[in-house]
């Protein structure tokens, strides 16, 4: 079998998520190409799409969401994210018992004399041609059962209910409460129950060679092993140099040791929080400063890997924008950086003076 070192693993992971050489592609076929972006900011969906597509505006986006061909709601992880519409009548099914999981251990105790049924039932008469922000779900809901938190019934519904997220909520520098709309309806079809195996194919093509717990780690599903050894005949299988089992679909290509450009990741990235194991992007230790608790950093690659993490603050009043990078080691080519830095500045904000500081997380 053969085993793949880190800088393999590295340039197939940086190549199949369009961060070798921006893309031509469409808006959508990224996304779907992606399976899921990371929505639970803002603005990284916008961020993460500008890094991976050549010539990628705001408005593309955003009129995708108008448009319901991309939609916003829960699904990997129990997380918020972006999908085709058309991958979240198959994925949301798939990962509704792990969201329920999760709203067990986060109210589980506040709701546990509650009938569940009977509050999924209220809520689906409320939100029948509506769209409520979570707020006024939870407020519509207390005229019935007064006694109960608002915070509980809000989020209980969020689970209990496949429901998505419209616009404006969620587009480029809008944030405010969350609204609610049952995904059938927004969307326009019904759900469709498919195999996960679907979902093994669709991450391996977006993020492989992985492992099982790779895989485990970035659905949030559990108990894979069987999933995997039913498809065992159908994938290809690699193993790394610490001699764990990887699968890739067979039509992947692995890019070999191409040079990889600076690219700035915006937070929660699909790339960082794709994989148990993220030795391929960068150290134990840069991981610690990256990773902390629920939060992932926007990073800084360099060289295809995590050299440091950035933050933009965009003064609107006064036109001014300062992107801040701090790195973990001194830059090889800061050049590079400072160009990647200025068309993300470009991006972000087009109308403002512009400054850059690059820092020392030493310092």
């Amino acid at each position: 079998m053969r085993v793949l070192d880190g800088r393999t693993l590295n340039r197939a992971a940086l190549d199949r998520q369009l961060l070798l050489a921006r893309s031509e592609m469409s808006v959508a076929d990224a996304v779907g190409r992606l399976v899921a972006v990371q929505a639970q900011e803002t603005n990284a969906p916008y961020y993460g799409l500008w890094t991976r597509l050549a010539g990628f505006r705001q408005q593309q986006l955003t009129e995708l969401m108008t448009g319901r061909a991309v939609v916003r709601g829960s699904s990997l992880r129990g997380t918020q994210h972006m999908a085709l519409a058309e991958d979240f009548l198959w994925l949301r099914p798939l990962v509704q018992e792990r969201i329920l999981q999760a709203r067990q251990a986060g109210f589980g105790g506040v709701t546990k004399e509650w009938d569940l049924d009977e509050l999924a039932t209220e809520a689906r008469k409320l939100l029948d041609g509506e769209v409520l922000t979570r707020p006024q779900v939870a407020r519509r809901l207390a005229e019935r059962w007064p006694d109960r938190d608002l915070q509980a019934l809000g989020w209980s519904v969020q689970a209990l209910l496949s429901v998505v997220h419209p616009p404006p909520s969620g587009t480029w520098n809008v944030g405010g409460a969350t609204p609610f709309a049952l995904a059938e309806e927004w969307i326009g079809r019904p759900f469709r129950e498919v195999g996960v195996d679907r979902l093994v194919r669709r991450y391996l093509a977006a993020f492989g060679p992985a492992s099982v717990k790779d895989f485990q780690v970035w659905s949030g599903l559990r108990r894979m092993d069987a999933v995997f050894e039913g498809l065992r005949g159908e994938l290809r299988e690699y193993r790394d140099e610490g001699g764990v089992e990887l699968f890739d679909v067979p039509e992947a290509r692995l890019p070999g040791d191409v040079a990889a450009p600076v690219r700035f990741l915006p937070a929660f990235d699909n790339l960082v929080l794709a994989y148990a194991d993220r030795t391929r992007l960068m150290t134990d230790e840069q991981r610690r400063v990256v990773c902390v608790g629920s939060e992932i950093k926007p990073t800084l690659l360099v060289d295809g890997r995590v050299h440091g993490l950035w933050a933009l603050k965009h003064d609107r009043k006064a036109r001014n924008a300062v992107l801040t990078v701090e790195c973990f080691a001194p830059l090889p080519d800061a050049s590079a950086v400072e160009e990647e830095a200025n068309r993300l500045l470009k991006f972000a904000a087009p109308d403002a003076a512009h400054e850059l500081r690059v820092t020392s997380l030493a310092d």
